[in-house]
């Protein structure tokens, strides 16, 4: 068996620390890390550099007075690019969510660099509005 790209480990740690170590996935990230969220909804937008990002995670946890999760499926890297598949789920105003939704990761140094969220549902919009 081959060993992973160090890339998809650190893909995977991040995934771990979510919403259990904030200081592991702020490690994880560049220091000129971008997050694009897409859409028109509450957490749409792109969020610049570590602490706007942890903030932003941060802000998933309140959103859904701590009821939002995610389990990586799937994740694949190379020295540059990675693409991680995985299901979120939580509840937030009365509206449940439980969908498959993926990354794509810009690698620099080590570290996420870029982060592109992909939602793979519609309702996705409908829980963050």
């Amino acid at each position: 068996m081959t060993p992973e790209h160090p890339n998809a480990e650190l893909t995977r740690r991040v995934f771990a620390a979510f919403g259990q170590n904030a200081m592991a996935i702020s490690a994880a990230l560049s220091r000129e890390i971008v997050w694009r969220v897409p859409g028109n909804t509450a957490m749409s937008g792109e969020y610049r550099g570590r602490r706007a990002v942890v903030e932003f995670l941060r802000r998933t946890g309140l959103e859904t007075d701590g009821t939002y999760r995610s389990r990586l499926h799937t994740v694949l890297a190379n020295d540059d690019w990675g693409l991680a598949v995985y299901r979120a789920w939580g509840s937030r105003n009365g509206i449940e969510l439980d969908v498959d939704q993926a990354f794509v990761i810009r690698f620099e140094d080590g570290c996420w660099k870029e982060v592109t969220a992909v939602p793979l549902d519609p309702s996705f919009d409908a829980f963050w509005a």
